[in-house]
């Protein structure tokens, strides 16, 4: 099933990351550019970058100028998130080409690269309230309220898994279709944003 496959290479971008846990360390993606795997690995690196700068600037001691500086990078993450998505929406696009769409079918309520960046931030949370599962510094009531928490996540993942199994099988056989808007992000539009479009000239 794609969703466990796409969630084996998050765990591993996942894993990766934290060996060093830098989030200026070098990035190198293990598999070939052409494979799709490549862009899911890419996609996760992207969340695992970012949740870390989420934390960083969430520091109430933290300069002014360096939070300013790491807000541009959060902005700059989120564009190349969305990049990723679109990228991965167009392997499907590709991949299912040629499937003779029924006439009944019916469009689903988000493309299925969307759902996917939905799994690879569940399998962030997941490694993250296990961390807290696993803390020996903790109380007790911390660790068992964790333990709840990632009971749900567990169960989210199955969930979620199971709807991104069930979407792409129903493409595949031509009850649903895929149809993929392009991000139309406004603010970082000169054109479009009044901010940046005063600035011009």
């Amino acid at each position: 099933m794609f969703s466990a496959f796409a969630f084996s290479i998050f765990q591993k971008s996942i894993d990766t990351y934290h060996i060093k846990d830098d989030v200026y360390q070098d990035f190198t993606n293990p598999y070939p550019k052409d494979d799709v795997e490549h862009l899911l690995y890419r996609k996760n690196w992207i969340d695992t970058v970012q949740w870390h700068y989420e934390d960083i600037i969430r520091d109430p001691e933290i300069d002014p100028v360096a939070a300013l500086d790491l807000k541009r990078k959060i902005d700059a993450s989120n564009q190349d998130r969305t990049d990723l998505v679109e990228y991965i929406d167009s392997y499907f696009l590709q991949k299912y080409q040629s499937v003779q769409v029924k006439d009944d079918a019916t469009i689903n309520t988000e493309s299925p690269a969307w759902a996917i960046d939905r799994l690879s931030i569940l399998a962030l949370k997941i490694y993250h309230m296990q961390e807290e599962v696993d803390r020996t510094d903790a109380s007790q009531e911390h660790v068992d309220k964790c333990s709840v928490k990632l009971a749900v996540l567990q169960e989210q993942k199955k969930d979620l898994s199971s709807a991104i199994d069930q979407l792409l099988a129903d493409i595949e056989a031509g009850n649903k279709y895929m149809k993929v808007y392009k991000q139309m992000k406004m603010y970082n539009d000169d054109e479009l944003n009044p901010v940046l479009r005063g600035q011009k000239g």
